[in-house]
């Protein structure tokens, strides 16, 4: 009886193993595909092998300047991106055991747009100064909120209120930034709002590249006592787990990556928000979610960017396509918890 118990225990764990590897692989492909896809596709299609020789470097007339200069960053800007807004949604939803609690619905991406915008209409900065201010606005976002909800004890459902009342009062400000901004400041100032991956230039991606590079591997790192951390202060605690320590190291990584990735791109909606569920859905119970969350993230985002351009008779940011698919999804979320009792 034992050892029927132990062999069902470990055909069960192959199973998920099974599982993970083949939904993580099956999102790799599609993550290939659809960058292929988009670095062909434009108002003129490339073939694959001139986008090839353009990206080994040679000179292929009008496929340079199309695939090197505009398509190219572009594609970087939505891979990198995605990955960082699928790491840190998963990483907070994770650590707060709230699928409410992500950068979008608590505040933190619109702490780094509004220390943008604020850049742009109030200091007339340079490029380089408002990425720094994004990063900065993400971080004492952050500290904000966690000082604000930390009280006698730490409490995941008045983080993600005091999440939510800072996210408003951040909207007002960026609002009212917008109202005394001059005319030729409101589309640069839009663009952190909406998230796009429009106009963005192969020399701005190396600081979200080396960040997602750095952070990324520390949050795999950390998975392990992220998953303890999902089962409650008390448990991690009890199986040996630095709680402060691993929330500090999980934060920062996370932030960085999600300032840098709004600083690149804008806040693209709903990204963190949507990508941890449904890696978690396709690659099941037994394993860190962060990788499939990666490329569900990648993938939404080259995805919304190409039926923004496509789809319409006009174009629209990939922001603005992933706020109409994750607004729904969150609607039918807070219905739900509602129902179950856990608002």
């Amino acid at each position: 009886m034992m050892q029927q118990t132990i062999d069902q225990i470990r055909q069960g764990r192959v199973r998920r193993h099974h599982r993970f590897t083949f939904v993580t692989v099956l999102l790799a492909g599609l993550t290939l595909s659809l960058s292929v896809v988009m670095i062909m596709l434009g108002n003129t299609v490339y073939p694959f092998a001139d986008v090839v020789r353009v990206l080994l470097g040679e000179e292929v007339p009008g496929a340079r300047f199309a695939v090197g200069v505009l398509r190219l960053p572009r594609l970087l800007a939505g891979l990198f991106a995605g990955a960082a807004f699928g790491a840190a949604g998963t990483v907070f939803q994770t650590m707060l055991r709230n699928p409410l609690a992500n950068p979008n619905v608590i505040g933190i991406t619109t702490g780094s747009s509004a220390a943008a915008v604020f850049s742009i209409v109030v200091l007339q900065a340079s490029e380089a100064v408002i990425s720094i201010a994004s990063v900065v606005g993400g971080l004492l976002t952050v500290l904000v909120i966690y000082l604000l909800s930390k009280g006698a004890s730490f409490s995941i459902g008045r983080l993600v209120l005091v999440g939510i009342g800072i996210q408003a009062m951040l909207s007002a400000v960026i609002n009212y930034l917008l109202l005394i901004s001059r005319q030729q400041d409101v589309a640069m100032a839009m663009r952190w709002l909406t998230g796009s991956l429009n106009g963005v230039k192969l020399d701005e991606l190396p600081p979200l590249m080396v960040t997602v590079g750095i952070g990324l591997p520390v949050l795999l790192v950390y998975s392990r006592q992220l998953e303890m951390l999902e089962l409650g202060e008390m448990t991690a605690t009890s199986l040996g787990i630095n709680t402060n320590q691993t929330r500090i190291v999980l934060l920062l990584a996370s932030v960085l990556m999600l300032a840098l990735a709004t600083a690149t791109t804008g806040p693209i909606a709903f990204i963190a928000f949507l990508a941890g569920p449904i890696a978690k859905r396709l690659a099941g119970p037994g394993h860190s979610s962060i990788i499939p969350a990666v490329f569900v993230g990648m993938l939404i985002v080259l995805a919304a960017d190409l039926i923004g351009q496509f789809a319409f008779t006009a174009r629209y940011p990939a922001g603005v396509i992933t706020g109409i698919i994750g607004a729904p999804y969150l609607l039918y979320l807070l219905i739900r918890m509602n129902r179950k009792g856990d608002l």
